[in-house]
């Protein structure tokens, strides 16, 4: 199968930073098809060689496994072209048309890595050059649209240049190795599913922390936000992940029609809930690895009277059978003590206590997302020192898979993964735009109930792990967050 991927917003951020080292090293695996073509498109005036010399210089950022030598890079670079486009000038989508049937390419892909507000004009432009059969595809970045109605507005002009199964919306944390294993953890195995319910899980916690600031992103994310950036998407797709029910067998829409029915079963906010429930916050001045850091507001590009969150937790529900009164915390947040992505999973103690066991000693499963992919399952067990009088007192044990050690060379990243999947038309990790339409609804009432907040965001310091007005939501329900506990 021959392959041309078009890369729009090909000199941008996430193109050298993700994507073309994503796409080397699916090159380097052999993964892509014979006869792939790349066509970056930007308004830059850059000949194909000018082009090839761009990404190598950006491939020297790129951590040293990750480095082409030059022999890899210059075969690689050989897939590398360039087109100068005006993504609103319809005769520039007529020039990219001449150049793709230049070739008979079995699939064409359209990466649209540009700023949220030309994706419709994208997919209009396409569509009237006729750049939209059915052996073409668009993958569209996140986020996709800043509310309810800007994301159906989108949809409904996507829609109508593109089937659904052509539109693959994109969330990288969806291709992590340990986001696909808990899947796999789930209903791939007999031992978890009996337990995966109220009656023996206590509560779940997800976490997306960064201890990065906005670095040179400050004007993009002061208009967008943690809310906007990390909870509507990531977050609650993870929710989805861990609890969804068992799909009826692995077909893309099995999968997502299960995690519709989580989105629409997330309880609904009451203005109780938003005052008591939701934090939001924005970090202070303070130090990081060792080194001072500025403020949010004091970042270039931000606002200096800005009242945009950088953290957000919370607390739901999911109001169904399998989960009534379990509560689920979210919190993500940048600027904080770690970069650490995980969801704890936090079973009930045993019902009757015939051990001493250390105060609030659980088992716990911990699935790490970042900077280590793996499990954890958190047990208690019996000592054999025998010169102490109290043997029996269980101390806490853990199992650990490092999916790095075990899996190694085999691993493939998250953007590489979702690459190969859209080229080969599986849509199992991709969005459905009813799953996104939903999960804007209910993020939406958090937006207005903070329109209307005189407070603003609370304070935090820089390395910190959020106000402490987090900590005391988890706490009005008797729990403590992991780093805590």
């Amino acid at each position: 199968m021959s392959l041309d991927l078009v890369l729009f917003g090909g000199t941008g951020d996430l193109a050298w930073r993700k994507l073309m080292p994503a796409l080397f090293q699916a090159f380097r695996h052999g993964t892509l098809p014979q006869g792939c073509r790349i066509i970056g498109v930007a308004r830059d005036d850059l000949s194909d060689t000018a082009y090839r010399e761009l990404i190598a210089s950006r491939f020297e950022g790129v951590e040293l496994a990750k480095r082409p030598s030059a022999e890899e890079f210059a075969r690689f670079a050989a897939l590398l072209h360039f087109l100068r486009m005006d993504l609103s000038r319809p005769e520039d989508y007529a020039r990219l048309a001449a150049r793709l049937a230049e070739r008979h390419a079995g699939t064409v892909v359209m990466y649209v890595a540009t700023a949220p507000a030309l994706f419709t004009t994208v997919c209009e432009q396409l569509a009237a050059a006729g750049l939209n059969a059915p052996h073409v595809r668009v993958v569209l970045e996140k986020p996709l649209g800043h509310d309810l109605a800007s994301n159906r507005a989108i949809n409904e002009t996507v829609r109508m240049a593109f089937q659904e199964k052509q539109v693959f919306r994109i969330d990288h944390y969806l291709g992590k190795p340990s986001v696909q294993n808990l899947f796999a953890l789930r209903f791939g195995n007999a031992l978890f599913e009996p337990l995966w319910r109220r009656e023996n899980i206590a509560n779940i916690q997800i976490t997306i922390a960064e201890d990065l600031g906005v670095e040179k992103r400050g004007a993009f994310y002061d208009q967008t936000g943690a809310l906007r950036d990390m909870v509507q998407n990531h977050a609650l797709q993870l929710l989805c992940a861990i609890g969804m029910e068992p799909p009826i067998n692995s077909h893309a829409d099995a999968i997502r029609d299960e995690k519709l029915k989580v989105l629409r079963s997330l309880k609904a906010w009451t203005p109780e809930t938003l005052t008591q429930h939701v934090v939001r916050g924005q970090y202070a001045a303070g130090g990081s690895n060792g080194h001072a850091v500025p403020a949010y507001r004091d970042e270039p590009g931000v606002d200096p009277a800005s009242r945009t969150e950088t953290f957000v937790a919370l607390r739901t529900e999911i109001a169904n059978w399998r989960w009534a009164g379990v509560p689920f915390y979210l919190r993500t947040g940048k600027r904080l003590a770690s970069r650490d992505a995980r969801i704890v999973v936090n079973f009930r103690p045993a019902p009757h206590a015939i051990f001493r066991t250390p105060a609030g000693a659980a088992n716990q499963l911990v699935i790490n997302l970042q900077p280590k992919d793996g499990l954890e399952l958190h047990l208690l067990a019996q000592g054999q020192d025998n010169r102490r009088s109290n043997a029996q007192t269980l101390s806490p044990v853990h199992l650990d898979l490092d999916f790095d050690r075990r899996f190694g060379a085999e691993r493939v990243g998250a953007y590489e993964r979702l690459l190969l999947d859209v080229i080969d038309g599986r849509l199992n990790l991709f969005v459905r735009s009813d799953e996104q339409e939903e999960a804007w609804r209910w993020v939406e009432p958090i937006q207005e109930h903070w329109a209307n907040d005189t407070q603003g965001p609370r304070p935090y310091t820089a390395g910190s792990w959020g106000p402490s007005a987090a900590s005391a939501m988890i706490a009005r329900d008797n729990y403590c967050w992991h780093e805590e506990c």
